[in-house]
Parts: structure tokens; C-alpha cells; sequence
């Protein structure tokens, strides 16, 4: 599949790097820096990030790890960034990506290293599922290496507020969601809480597959595919719906999904990245309790689809140090770097021989799903689409915010198709 590799959904620690763009001069001790790029700066992700981090320097005690995370769910304020630095010719060592569509436009600028030889001296191929392998090449070579697996269509609730509610349980369909959201409004509490723009669109390609099921979602991708088709608008017409029970927008992600946790909020579409940030110690997370403060479902109707996204690692053409670039793919690679990220970040390991035991309470059921389901890809997180036509959505999505017409969000998502799909 010539279609594939992108950037990815999170956050890391790096305000400096955000605002100059460049990681410090100076590294004590004579060590060679590493700037390692991506957006994971909030709880959960950058603990992951960190202990990754742990593993590299004791293990390449020659080089220091530059954190230059940019925060901002999703990355968006990292890929402007980032597009500026490779402009620039100034690319960081390593930079975060997403197996899927979004990388596309920097291989065919010709930002990045093929990394085919990694992959034959590490043996990587037969530790990563033949499907995904396939899915992060492009005319035979491999671009990034994936670090992790996620799930975006997760329904994240809080029971208590469920309970009070009357909801007896998560609801499986659209028309569940909706019974459910209206009883909760009732009661005073925030029926759906979102967060920034970007929130939005992650919710609406949930709503898309939980309406027109695995096999019509994964055709929208496809060329030629019908946006402007009445399966769509009665997707779309659910979209709506549900985003009438949504609370104030929050910031981000993460204090989105507070208001669950908390009990302000009943419901959250968010992905699996949340896990992390619920049940990580209150340093590092809520440090809240599963099944008690929050509890997850497949996202309303999509029962027996996984809509994934895996975070990944680049080699830009023109880095710095490239011999340190390549010993952090190397640990994002490994099985103990895996392991040691996976847990905190909430996701699962890209790799089949990672220890299973690690994986517990939300990441055992990811695991589960993962090897049985079937497959859809995420939209919002680079998987489905490229970057243009992603930017495309989004911009459809947030004039939809502010005018609630379904007509015109249509044509606006059937125009983007027309005008990237490949």
C-alpha cells in the first residue's frame, strides 16, 4: 500500500523549543544532543516520554536527549513548526509521526530517510504485525518506526453520573448515545464534554463509523468516494445531534476529559491516550480509579472496529546528529522501550513479543480488540487522510461549529475529498 505515515495525536515538555524553534546551544559535558520532536507534553504521554528518555541516555551515555515537545493536543501547533524548520533546512534530529496518509507529503518532498536497512538489521518484521508493516510502507520502503498502538473511537463516562442518570449501562448505538445524553442533560450535569477544534472532528469520525459501519467508513477514502451520499448526511445528521449536548469547549483534550472524571461530565470520545491520563499518580495524571471515576466502552456503534493510529519515529534527511537520531529509533524500537512507554502513555506495544503482563485494566482489552477486530482508519490522527486534505476537514469542522449547518458541512467534506483524495 503506497499510502501511508504521518504525524501523530499528543502532547511532551518542551516551551522552549516552541517558542525559538531551536534546542539549546550549549550540553554540558561534552555529550552530542539529540533533539527528539513531537507534541506529547501533557500527562500520561510525557511521562512515557520520559521513561523512554531514561532508557536511551543509560544506554548511549555519549549523547543527552533534547525534549523539544511543542503542547498542543494533537499537534497541530507542532507540524506548523516543524514544516517551518524543514523549510528552513533545519529539521530536528527525530520527529514524532503517525503510521497513515500524513507523511506522504514529506516523502514525496523528500524530508526523510528510508529506513528498510533498520528494519533488516533489527529484524522488525518478524516483531511487527505483517498488517501494519505493510500499512507504513510506501512503494516497498519503510519511512518511520512505530512506537505504540492506539485506539481513537474510545467512549470514555463516568458510572456515578450514568447511575444518577438512570443510564443502566454504556450505550452501544447512536440512538442509545442520544436516549443516554438527553437523561443526563436532564439531570443538570454536561452530557458530552469536548475539548479544542480537533476534538471535534476526532468525535465526528467515530460518529461516522458508528453510522455507516466498518466497511462504508473505510470507503470514504477510497477515489471516487460519494461524501455527498444520504448514508453520509444521516451520519452527519447524528453528528449534530450529540454535538447539541455538548458542554463549553475546553481548552484541550485534557481538561475535557477532566470533566469526566470529576463528575461534571457523563461522556467523552477521546482516545486511548485518556487511559494514561486518568490512571497515572496525580504527578503525572488524575490518579483517578477504573470502573469507579471513569469506565470505557467502544465508541456508540462501533462495536468490533478498532480506529486506530500508531505514533511513530523519523529519520529527516539533513539532521544534525544522525547517529544519535538513529540510536533513539533504535530504543523507540525495542522491546524494552515499548514496554516501558506503552504502560504510561496508554496505548499498546507496536511489537508482538512485548510482555502481555504490563497491559492490564483498559490496555488487556486493547489487546484483545486489537488481535480480533476489525480495522478502520483515524481521520483526525493521520491515518485515513493526508495532511491538505486533514486540514481541509478541520477547517470544515470549525466553520460547522459556528453555524450548526449539516448541508454545508456536507459539501464542505465532499469538496475536500475531491480535491485530495489520491
Amino acid at each position: 500500500m503506497a499510502s501511508v505515515l504521518t504525524l501523530a495525536a499528543c502532547g511532551g515538555g518542551g516551551g522552549q523549543t516552541a517558542q525559538t524553534g531551536q534546542p539549546p546551544a550549549a550540553t554540558g559535558g561534552g555529550k552530542q544532543q539529540v533533539e527528539v520532536f513531537s507534541w506529547w507534553t501533557g500527562p500520561g504521554e510525557a511521562d512515557g516520554l520520559q521513561a523512554m528518555r531514561k532508557i536511551f541516555e543509560e544506554q548511549n551515555p555519549s549523547y543527552t536527549f533534547f525534549d523539544a515537545a511543542v503542547a498542543g493536543g494533537s499537534g497541530d501547533k507542532a507540524k506548523a513548526l516543524l514544516q517551518s524548520k524543514l523549510q528552513a533546512n533545519t529539521p530536528p534530529d527525530t520527529f514524532q509521526g503517525h503510521a497513515g496518509a500524513e507523511l506522504q507529503g514529506y516523502i514525496k518532498a523528500g524530508n526523510l530517510e528510508d529506513l528498510t536497512s533498520l528494519y533488516d538489521e533489527l529484524k522488525l518484521k518478524d516483531v511487527f504485525p505483517a498488517q501494519l508493516v505493510e500499512q507504513i510502507s510506501v512503494e516497498g520502503k519503510i519511512y518511520s518506526v512505530p512506537v505504540n498502538i492506539h485506539r481513537s473511537n474510545v467512549l470514555w463516562f463516568n458510572p456515578a453520573v450514568l447511575k444518577e442518570a438512570g443510564v443502566a449501562a454504556a450505550p452501544k448505538t447512536i440512538e442509545e448515545f442520544l436516549a443516554a445524553l438527553e437523561k443526563v442533560k436532564a439531570k443538570g450535569k454536561i452530557p458530552l464534554s469536548i475539548g479544542s477544534e480537533w476534538t471535534v472532528t476526532h468525535l465526528m469520525e467515530s460518529v461516522l463509523l458508528g453510522t455507516l459501519g466498518t466497511d462504508a467508513y473505510n470507503a470514504l477514502f477510497n477515489p471516487g468516494a460519494d461524501w455527498n451520499s444520504a448514508q453520509v448526511t444521516a451520519a452527519l445528521e447524528n453528528f449534530a445531534k450529540i454535538m447539541t449536548y455538548a458542554g463549553d469547549p475546553q481548552d484541550d483534550w485534557q481538561p475535557a476529559a477532566k470533566q469526566v472524571a470529576d463528575g461534571e461530565a457523563a461522556f467523552n470520545v477521546m482516545g486511548d491516550w485518556a487511559y494514561g491520563y486518568f490512571h497515572n499518580p496525580p504527578q503525572g495524571g488524575l490518579g483517578k480509579a477504573s470502573k469507579t471515576d471513569f469506565d470505557w466502552a467502544p465508541a456508540p456503534g462501533t462495536e468490533g472496529t478498532y480506529l486506530w493510529l500508531s505514533d511513530s519515529f523519523t529519520l529527516p534527511k539533513g539532521a544534525k546528529n544522525r547517529e544519535g537520531a538513529m540510536a533513539w529509533l533504535k530504543v523507540a524500537a525495542s522491546k524494552e522501550g515499548q514496554d516501558a512507554f506503552n504502560p504510561k502513555k496508554g496505548s499498546i506495544p507496536a511489537r508482538k513479543d512485548a510482555d502481555q503482563s504490563l497491559y492490564t485494566d483498559y490496555l488487556a482489552d486493547a489487546l484483545k480488540d486489537w488481535s480480533g477486530n476489525k480495522l478502520a482508519g483515524s481521520i483526525q490522527h493521520g491515518v485515513a487522510v493526508n495532511q491538505p486534505w486533514l486540514a481541509s476537514i478541520n477547517e470544515a469542522v470549525g466553520l460547522y461549529i459556528g453555524s450548526k449547518d449539516v448541508k454545508a458541512l456536507q459539501q464542505a467534506l465532499a469538496d475536500a475529498a475531491t480535491a485530495n483524495a489520491q
